[in-house]
């Protein structure tokens, strides 16, 4: 389960830096730091969703 969870990381991570990245810049934050911000969100939080889904998937 943890190579499907990290091939899952890398796609559910891409996903979700640029949807946070839109996001902010949809929001007006369109200075380097809350991009940095919003991608390392989005990089944080797909750890436990493609942890979840490889889960789901596997069982």
């Amino acid at each position: 389960m943890t190579r499907l969870t990290l091939i899952l990381f890398s796609m559910i991570s891409t996903a979700l830096m640029g949807s946070f990245i839109i996001a902010s810049l949809t929001m007006g934050y369109d200075t380097l730091q809350p991009i940095l911000i919003s991608a390392a969100a989005g990089f944080v939080l797909a750890m436990p969703v493609s942890w979840y889904v490889a889960r789901q998937i596997s069982d």
